[in-house]
C-alpha cells in the first residue's frame, strides 16, 4: 500500500515539476508540450481515483492563446503582403505604360550607309575589269581600265605641238630682241612693236600647248578608274567590252566607314532625347545590340499641307479631331561598337532604345529606379518637362519670343 502511495506521489511531483518548468515561459509553450502535460495528468487521474486533471485546462488555454496570436499575425501578414503586391503591380504597370507610350525607344529604325557612285571622267571601251561583285576594295584601287591608245596618241601629239610652239617662241623672242637694240633710224618704232607683239603671241601659244599637254596626261591617267573610298562593290553589272560613257555611273561602292543608324522617333518622345545620349540598336535576329550615341536630330520634316494644288491654292489634308497620329522625326545614331558576328547591312530593321546620358552612368540602381519612377509619374499627370539644351534649336529672328 505504501509503495502505491509513493508511486502516486512521485507521478504528482513529476507533473508539478513539468508544470513549473513550463510556466515561466507560457508564451513559449507549444502544442507538443501541452500534449505531454495532458498525458501525464491523465495517467495520474487514472491511478488516483477521484483526482481531477492537474494542468490540462491551463495547457489548453496557453495553446489556444498562442494559436490565436499566430492566426492574427498570419492574417496581418497576408493583408500587408497583398497590399504590397498590389502597390508594386500598380508601379510596374505605370512604368510599363509610360515606357511603351512615351519612353525613348522605337521599333522603326534602319541601318544606313553612304554609297559612292563611280562614273568615268572620259569615254571609251573597257578593256580590263579588275573587280567582282561584293569584293572589298581600298581607296585608290583600280576598278577597271578604259582603252588608253587614243589618249596616249593625244598626249604625244600635244607634246609635239608644245615643242613646235616653244621653238617658234625662241625665234620671235630673238627677232624682238634684235629689233629692240636697233636705233630708230635702222628700225621704226612700229616695226619694233610688231615684233614684240609676235613674241608675246608665241609665248601665249606655248602656255596653251602646255595646258593641253597637262590635260592629255590627266585623260591618260583617267583611263584607270579608281575607287574613291574603302568599301564593298555592290550590284556589279559591268563587264569587259562595255562602253563607258562620260559621267554615267557604272559601279557602286558601299562606303564601309560611313555606317550609321536612323531611328524614327515619335514627336511625343523627343522630350526625353538629348544629343550625346547612349543608344542601343538591336537587329532582328541578333540578340546582342549595337551601341552608339545620338549624333544629331533632324530639324525639318516634309509637310504635305505646304504643297500647292493645281490652282495654286493650299492643299490641306482632312484629319480626325479625336485621333491624332504623332509625327516621326529622324534621329541619327552614330555607331560606337558593333558586337562580333553582327553584320552591318544597309536597310536592316532595328529597335533603337535610348539610355541615360553621361550623368546616368554614375548613378546607382536605386537612383535610376527613383528617377524612372519620377519621370513616369510626371508624364502620367502631364507635368514632364523637356531637358533643356539637348536638341539644338535654330536661332530665332530679332524680336521673336522663344
Amino acid at each position: 500500500m505504501s509503495g502505491t502511495i509513493d508511486d502516486e506521489v512521485f507521478e504528482q511531483d513529476e507533473v508539478l515539476a513539468l508544470t513549473v518548468h513550463s510556466s515561466p515561459g507560457v508564451s513559449d509553450a507549444s502544442p507538443r508540450q501541452a500534449d505531454e502535460i495532458d498525458d501525464v495528468a491523465r495517467r495520474v487521474s487514472e491511478t488516483c481515483q477521484g483526482n481531477k486533471p492537474i494542468v490540462s485546462s491551463s495547457g489548453k488555454s496557453v495553446v489556444q492563446r498562442r494559436g490565436g496570436a499566430v492566426r492574427t499575425a498570419r492574417f496581418l501578414l497576408r493583408k500587408i503582403a497583398t497590399a504590397g503586391i498590389a502597390v508594386l503591380a500598380v508601379l510596374v504597370a505605370v512604368v510599363a505604360w509610360d515606357q511603351y507610350n512615351a519612353g525613348p525607344w522605337t521599333r522603326d529604325g534602319r541601318v544606313r550607309v553612304q554609297v559612292a557612285s563611280v562614273a568615268p571622267e572620259i569615254s571609251g571601251k573597257i578593256t580590263e575589269l579588275r573587280i567582282v561583285d561584293n569584293q572589298f576594295v581600298h581607296k585608290g584601287d583600280v576598278l577597271y581600265v578604259i582603252e588608253p591608245v587614243d589618249f596616249d596618241v593625244a598626249l604625244r601629239t600635244n607634246k609635239a605641238v608644245l615643242q613646235q610652239r616653244m621653238a617658234d617662241l625662241n625665234v620671235k623672242d630673238l627677232q624682238s630682241e634684235r629689233r629692240r637694240r636697233l636705233s630708230d633710224l635702222a628700225s621704226s618704232t612700229e616695226e619694233k612693236q610688231i615684233y614684240e607683239g609676235n613674241a608675246l603671241q608665241a609665248k601665249a601659244a606655248v602656255d596653251s600647248a602646255q595646258q593641253q599637254v597637262r590635260q592629255a596626261e590627266i585623260n591618260l591617267q583617267r583611263t584607270e578608274v579608281r575607287s574613291p573610298v574603302n568599301g564593298i562593290v555592290t550590284n556589279l553589272l559591268l563587264r569587259e567590252g562595255d562602253y563607258a560613257h562620260l559621267g554615267a555611273t557604272n559601279v557602286s561602292i558601299i562606303d564601309t566607314d560611313s555606317y550609321w543608324i536612323d531611328g524614327y522617333f515619335e514627336e511625343t518622345k523627343l522630350a526625353r532625347l538629348c544629343v550625346g545620349d547612349q543608344a542601343e540598336a538591336k537587329l532582328m535576329g541578333y540578340p546582342t545590340p549595337i551601341t552608339g550615341h545620338i549624333a544629331t536630330v533632324t530639324l525639318g520634316v516634309s509637310v504635305s499641307n505646304a504643297a500647292a494644288s493645281t490652282q495654286g491654292l493650299p492643299n490641306v489634308d482632312p484629319v480626325y479631331t479625336w485621333v491624332r497620329l504623332a509625327q516621326r522625326v529622324p534621329v541619327r545614331i552614330a555607331i560606337d561598337k558593333v558586337p562580333p558576328g553582327v553584320p552591318l547591312v544597309s536597310g536592316l530593321t532595328t529597335t533603337v532604345t535610348i539610355r541615360d546620358g553621361k550623368d546616368g552612368e554614375n548613378r546607382t540602381l536605386v537612383q535610376r529606379v527613383r528617377a524612372e519612377l519620377k519621370t513616369s509619374f510626371s508624364s502620367l499627370i502631364g507635368e514632364a518637362s523637356a531637358r533643356s539644351g539637348c536638341i539644338p534649336s535654330p536661332s530665332l529672328p530679332h524680336g521673336a519670343q522663344s
